[in-house]
């Protein structure tokens, strides 16, 4: 059964609205915005649950949606017209679909791992949605083990986030948790500590990422607190030879988890 709903002064398009603009919102109510057909199907596939999905007949047809659900809970349809999909939208180019999903659990006591030495990318204070979608996406393309985000600045159910990943918020193993609560958390996992810094550090490819290994990366305008400095196994940096001193936090997490994931692979050759 579908329900049509064509003003943008209707309750339900409202409260999605809130859902859209407010993290306090998302919170409380444990909702969030999935917007766009790949990401989805990513977050099905990821085992989350819709609770409504609005879309535009005009450029995605309810049968598509349909099938998606089959063997699924089904979620309440709800048909818009053009005026009330642009008020929900977050995007300028859409597929014409957006899903209330429920929000998970991202503790840092959930975490598990089935790796006995795991990669592990670690977020710490980051503000910007975009650096936190473009960091997941390359810790989906590298297939680590998981990310966590230390002392979050940003909600990771933001729509930014959401649409910067890529849906990679859905495929990756991520969790939330105060610094020291992180630390507390690798120390008992015998996790190595490698700490994005300037001070006492290490070219990033002189390091064993073989074992247990953290990669933690902080702003680029303040770095990594100081308890990181505090419990690092080893400072590590990425030269420059350039006029600056730092580069986009997500670009020097990619170098730095790509040389670990290079010689992992290299460590499976030669077994």
């Amino acid at each position: 059964m579908i329900k049509e709903i064509n003003s943008i002064q209707n309750q339900t398009i409202k409260d999605v609205f809130q859902l859209k603009e407010k993290s306090r919102i998302r919170k409380k109510k444990g909702l969030f915005l999935i917007e766009g057909l790949r990401e989805l199907v990513i977050a099905l596939e990821g085992g989350y649950v819709v609770e409504k999905l609005i879309f535009l007949s005009e450029i995605i047809e309810h049968n598509i949606l349909l099938d998606l659900f089959e063997g699924k809970t089904q979620p309440d349809y709800i048909s818009v017209n053009n005026d009330v999909y642009k008020k929900l939208a977050y995007r300028e180019s859409t597929e014409g679909v957006i899903a209330v999903a429920r929000t998970k659990d991202h503790s840092i006591k959930n975490l598990k791992l089935k790796s006995k030495t795991p990669l592990i990318l670690i977020v710490e204070s980051i503000e910007k949605p975009g650096n936190i979608g473009a960091m997941l996406r390359t810790a989906d393309a590298a297939n680590i083990d998981a990310v966590i985000i230390a002392n979050p600045k940003s909600d990771i159910y933001n729509p930014n986030v959401v649409r910067s990943s890529v849906g990679c918020v859905f495929t990756n193993n991520v969790v939330t948790g105060s610094t020291d609560e992180v630390i507390e958390w690798l120390r008992s996992n015998d996790v190595n500590i490698y700490s994005a810094a300037l001070t006492a550090s290490k070219p990033y490819y002189e390091i064993n990422y073989k074992q247990a290994s953290a990669i933690v990366v902080g702003t680029e305008a303040t770095g990594l607190s100081n308890e990181w400095l505090k419990a690092s196994t080893q400072n590590i940096i990425i030269p420059m030879e350039g006029a600056i001193d730092s580069m986009n936090v997500s670009v020097a997490a990619a170098i730095m988890l790509f040389e670990a994931k290079r010689q992992r692979l290299d460590l499976v050759i030669r077994d």
